[in-house]
């Protein structure tokens, strides 16, 4: 990738610099961990002082735990049972495991599709269903959903992403408005492409299929409909969940951020 793909983002300094919203006190559980958002989202809130439940299925995640001093949990999401029991006494949730399967409609294997609602939709409502009682007893809870564009608009060949993004719009809204009488808000954040291991390996498998080079594909496939044409950073998305936990965001509820490079302006 070339220096204008991390144009003006000191991603070193984002994760590692703790002033922002005092969570001392808080406990904060974070889906998909192991690496990318999950893990940028976990490595700040442990930096303003929450205390962190690091959740993924794969075992990476511990390592990340050890970094931040958070507590580790390898859980599959798709076992829903399990995913219900990670929702107890969390103040913060941050929805961000998800997975991505690319055909079409017609021959998008059916198990695929379920499995995917079932991780991003369904795993999310249990969780959530479980942290809710006791967020309603302290007055005081917080829940991030990490949505995506595709929450906002569809794109051809991801039709369970694009379903269970929609979805997850629509849950965060429902939880809103139950939530807003016990001190309660729930918002989305929709990122466009992110610089993930899974979309570099994405970038780097295009750039080697059709013979060009990466920064090519970032910028005319990837990004094709993104006026700033840079991948955006997992710091910068956890800065945007962080500052939804911090003070003079109790009003902001029911909402979604693009954070898309102005993918849905256009």
């Amino acid at each position: 990738m070339s220096d204008r793909s991390a144009e003006s983002v000191d991603t070193n300094s984002a994760r590692s610099r703790s002033d922002g919203p005092d969570l001392t006190g808080k406990r904060a559980l974070v889906t998909g961990a192991a690496s990318g958002i999950g893990a940028a989202v976990a490595r700040r809130l442990a930096a303003v002082g929450a205390e962190v439940i690091a959740v993924d299925r794969a075992d990476a995640v511990e390592a990340v735990a050890a970094e931040i001093g958070a507590v580790a949990r390898v859980v599959d999401l798709a076992d829903l049972d399990a995913a219900a029991e990670l929702g107890d006494r969390a103040d913060i949730v941050v929805n961000n495991a998800g997975l991505q399967h690319v055909a079409p409609i017609h021959q998008f294997p059916t198990d695929t599709f379920s499995t995917m609602l079932r991780v991003m939709v369904e795993a999310p409502f249990r969780i959530v269903r479980a942290a809710l009682p006791g967020m309603y007893t302290r007055g005081w809870g917080r829940i991030i959903n990490i949505s995506s564009v595709h929450g906002l608009r569809a794109s051809p060949y991801k039709s369970a992403y694009v379903t269970a993004k929609h979805a997850i719009e629509g849950l965060s809204k429902t939880i809103a408005l139950e939530g807003a009488a016990h001190g309660v808000t729930s918002n989305c954040v929709c990122p466009g492409f992110v610089r993930t291991p899974l979309v570099e390996r994405q970038v780097a498998e295009q750039a080697e299929l059709h013979r060009v080079p990466e920064d090519q594909v970032v910028e005319d496939v990837l990004l094709a409909r993104t006026p700033i044409k840079r991948l955006v950073e997992p710091a910068e998305v956890a800065e945007l969940a962080v500052w939804l936990c911090g003070p003079g965001t109790t009003s902001i509820t029911g909402s979604s951020f693009p954070m898309d490079g102005g993918w849905t302006a256009n």
